[in-house]
């Protein structure tokens, strides 16, 4: 199907930004996806791409055509899956965004296990702490902490009872000491973490007796990289406020210690989010339900919050989907 592998050279071409990358990609020599673009081009009447010695870009009409050429690979692609029926290996590609801390430390080890029972699926796994815009992007699913602001995204939950945890190394805590409260964090070095390049400066919890408090919080450390805190708490350089998916091993190990256990910490549900349930394949289908059970069992593993153990509930987001 010559004019389907000229639409992936293309939708490939455009989201590297490289004719030579995607035909290293594609298995290709530069001259066989040079030709496949220009057949494209003729077959459009339309010029896709502004070429130059040094670079290469979308024209107005190749941002136009781009939407249209990824959907219709996808639904070629999930009309190939559903010829091999639901219990058929899953093929193709799969794009994953996902937080920095969280991939590093549970993710990879997650999706190697995924992988090796669907050998023909090839992921491409994009791990940063900013929040990719799935409407652009080229990523079929995100997984993202919290609840998303958008409520067109289609949100299905992984872990929603995940919270925030309170932690430090016992390095720390030995020559600091631990607070019996968040609400004495002002006298203790905190690690604080930037998000779309706002400062988190104020810490939220809930006291034993069912208050909320926010606690304005200082120290010498800030990135906007998740792991880099992460590193930075079990190096002993302050206290971290910490997705508790993202610290559960170190917690398990003693590595870190968990603080002020009677107080909650903030809400931080997991979801795997999707622009449109038309993307919801075999395979995102089949890894929603791989990536739920993991955390059930890391949750059911260490006593985490009971809230965290299920998927009951569904976001406003996801009810517009199911």
């Amino acid at each position: 199907m010559k004019a389907l592998a000229d639409l992936r050279v293309f939708v490939r071409t455009a989201e590297l930004g490289s004719l030579s990358a995607a035909a290293r990609q594609l298995d290709q020599s530069p001259a066989v996806a040079s030709a496949a673009l220009k057949r494209l081009e003729a077959e459009l009447d339309a010029q896709l791409f502004v070429r130059s010695t040094r670079s290469l870009r979308l024209t107005a009409e190749g941002e136009r055509f781009l939407a249209h050429a990824r959907e219709a690979l996808r639904s070629l692609d999930e009309g190939a899956q559903s010829l091999r029926g639901d219990g058929g290996e899953l093929r193709g590609e799969l794009r994953i965004s996902a937080p920095s801390d969280f991939g590093r430390h549970a993710l990879l080890r997650w999706l190697e296990t995924f992988q090796r029972s669907h050998p023909r699926l090839q992921l491409r796994l994009q791990l940063s702490d900013r929040v990719a815009d799935i409407y652009r992007q080229p990523v079929d699913v995100a997984l993202r902490y919290g609840v998303p602001p958008d409520s067109s995204l289609i949100a299905l939950p992984l872990l929603p009872g995940n919270r925030r945890v309170l932690c430090a190394a016992p390095d720390y805590l030995d020559r600091h000491g631990a607070p019996d409260t968040p609400l004495r964090l002002g006298e203790h070095n905190c690690l604080r973490f930037m998000l779309s390049d706002e400062l988190h400066t104020l810490w939220r919890f809930t006291s034993p007796d069912g208050k909320p408090h926010a606690v304005e919080v200082r120290g010498d450390r800030i990135s906007d990289d998740g792991e880099a805190v992460h590193r930075w708490a079990l190096a002993g350089l302050g206290i971290a406020y910490k997705s508790w998916l993202d610290v559960a091993d170190d917690l398990a190990a003693g590595r870190l210690l968990p603080l002020c256990e009677g107080w909650r910490g903030e809400a931080t549900p997991l979801h795997l989010v999707s622009p449109d349930r038309r993307l919801l394949s075999p395979a995102v289908q089949r890894l929603r339900e791989f990536l739920a059970e993991r955390c059930r069992e890391t949750a059911a593993a260490s006593g985490h919050d009971a809230d965290a153990a299920g998927d009951r509930t569904l976001t406003p987001a996801a009810r517009n989907s199911a």
